[in-house]
């Protein structure tokens, strides 16, 4: 696919004109349940011997159009759709791994990924490695002989490290090892691990892919046997199933992905690079600065490099000072909105981890987690820079 197809993709990926009556807009099939036209019929739908819909929770011709669109946004043989990130996180974890299992996964990431891991391995006995997700060989030197997965979360939250998923993925195969990836960050318009050779790719839909902080959801892609194992085990048991409104949002968002990715990504560079001037700012985490740890792998396995950095201001009360003096963004959690918002990373997302936790990670206390909007470039820069001083 050539840079600028991704843009029609966005537009048409899922498409049915057959269907719907020619609906340019998928519509909303808010029932729970589906009649059958006899017997034979319904049994068969039920048993899953023919396609078609019998109980919401389990199918939804709605829900049914977003996952054939993720599935095509990052060339994956099949999606599922999740009423969260965190659902789609724990079905990937629990579709690969059981009691007594290993994983390997970054020890700088999402933090509720980490409590995720540590609440398995308490809960379940799957213990989990911590390594350093920038150094592929990590994963390598990780692995034991009840190792099944490997997660990457790339470029990571909150300081935007690079993991090289074609090397992670690689080994992982040698080892019989199943690679996920939280491609949250990148979306499919930057980066698809697929491609790179990972097994299963996760997406917080809550973020990027929606795009208009109106929404939580989440969405697994991958190969058909892993996504139906996924479908028919954690899904169905755990209950994570997205609402068809919910899924139509994310439809609806998916539509400007790549206009949304491209001013995300300008905007983003713009920013690190003032940043990175400024005096009262010790430090930048973006991966396309070229003192960037991993820059020239971001540079391969990156189309651009996202809408998200991280600034370190020196002090807990410098981070709160600025978010307490932004007049153009906007000090509030979540990211990947058409809105930039700025929050303090140590103070809230990740203030769940130990100190000792928070330092392994590379979270100072006055880290800032930028996700950069679309607004003017001047403005967002004005914005924060009158507040530097």
């Amino acid at each position: 696919m050539n840079d600028d197809s991704f843009f029609t993709l966005s537009v048409h990926a899922g498409e049915d004109r057959t269907a719907n009556f020619g609906a340019l807009s998928v519509p909303i099939y808010p029932a729970s349940v589906f009649a059958f036209a006899d017997a034979d019929e319904g049994i068969a739908i039920h048993n899953y011997e023919k396609e078609g819909y019998f109980y919401g929770r389990l199918g939804n011709p709605t829900v049914d159009a977003l996952e054939r669109t993720v599935a095509e946004l990052e060339n994956g043989e099949a999606g599922l759709a999740f009423a969260s990130g965190m659902a789609a996180v724990s079905a990937a974890a629990f579709t690969l791994v059981g009691s007594g299992d290993h994983v390997v996964a970054p020890e700088s990431m999402y933090s509720t990924t980490t409590n995720f891991l540590k609440h398995i391995g308490e809960a379940f006995g799957v213990e989990t490695t911590f390594v350093d997700a920038a150094d592929a060989e990590a994963y390598a030197a990780a692995i034991r002989p009840n190792t099944k997965m490997f997660w990457i979360e790339t470029p990571s939250n909150p300081l935007v490290r690079i993991t090289d998923i074609a090397e992670v993925a690689a080994i992982g195969k040698k080892s019989r090892v199943a690679t996920v990836v939280d491609n949250t960050f990148a979306t499919p318009f930057n980066q698809r691990p697929l491609e790179l050779g990972a097994d299963l790719v996760i997406h917080s839909a809550t973020k990027y892919l929606g795009g208009h902080s109106d929404l939580t959801a989440g969405v697994m892609i991958g190969q058909r046997d892993l996504v139906e194992k996924a479908r028919h085990g954690a899904a169905k048991l755990y209950g994570g199933n997205i609402a068809p409104q919910v899924a139509w949002l994310v439809l609806r968002g998916i539509k400007t992905l790549g206009l949304r990715m491209e001013r995300h990504n300008s905007n983003a560079s713009a920013l690190a690079n003032m940043l990175l001037e400024h005096p009262k700012v010790a430090g930048v985490y973006y991966p396309g600065l070229e003192h960037h740890q991993n820059h020239e792998i971001a540079r391969r396995q990156m189309r651009g490099f996202g809408g998200m950095l991280g600034a370190d201001v020196g002090t807990a009360d410098a981070a709160k000072s600025l978010v307490d003096n932004l007049k153009v963004c906007t000090f509030a959690t979540s990211l990947g909105g058409v809105e930039t918002l700025i929050q303090p990373v140590a103070l809230m997302t990740h203030a769940t981890l130990s100190p000792g936790e928070r330092a392994a990670a590379g979270v100072s206390e006055g880290l800032l987690r930028i996700s950069v909007g679309i607004e003017s470039i001047a403005d967002i820069c004005q914005d924060i820079y009158d507040v530097l001083g």
